[in-house]
């Protein structure tokens, strides 16, 4: 058994694969032979991710606040605390804030053997978040 007291300083997102203002802080990472992940993700309104993929696919659970996720293809889901997401090996997907509230979500992933938890996208094709802000009203009618 191992408890850690001292974990990695909080870390910002970086702008290349998030928009908006994002904190990303690494809760467990135990190392060989276990390929696990979790983090804690604290999204500002209207924070969100770029498209990616899992290679093992992800778990969103969310601790607090509301939230939007996407998968590629598919509606723009609000998501609020408590909700848990399976998001599939290899699915497009992104996943963030809703435009007017904070949340925070554990995101644990599994690395795959060469140690990948996450591949980034860009498709011009896919909408920019602005262009999905109406989900906003979503909230309204859940």
């Amino acid at each position: 058994m191992r408890i850690t007291r001292n974990r990695p300083d909080t870390r910002s997102g970086p702008a290349e694969h998030f928009n908006g203002t994002v904190w990303l802080d690494e809760v467990a990472a135990p190392g060989p032979p276990s390929g696990l992940r979790v983090f804690s993700v604290h999204f500002a309104p209207g924070g969100h991710t770029a498209w990616h993929t899992h290679p093992h696919g992800q778990i969103l659970h969310v601790t607090e606040g509301e939230g939007l996720v996407q998968r590629r293809g598919g509606p723009v889901e609000l998501i609020r605390a408590g909700d848990t997401v399976w998001i599939e090996p290899d699915e497009w997907h992104w996943h963030g804030a809703a435009p007017h509230a904070f949340m925070t979500h554990l995101a644990v992933v599994e690395a795959a053997e060469d140690g990948t938890t996450i591949h980034w996208h860009t498709d011009p094709g896919v909408p920019e978040y602005p262009a999905v802000r109406g989900a906003q009203h979503a909230r309204d009618a859940v």
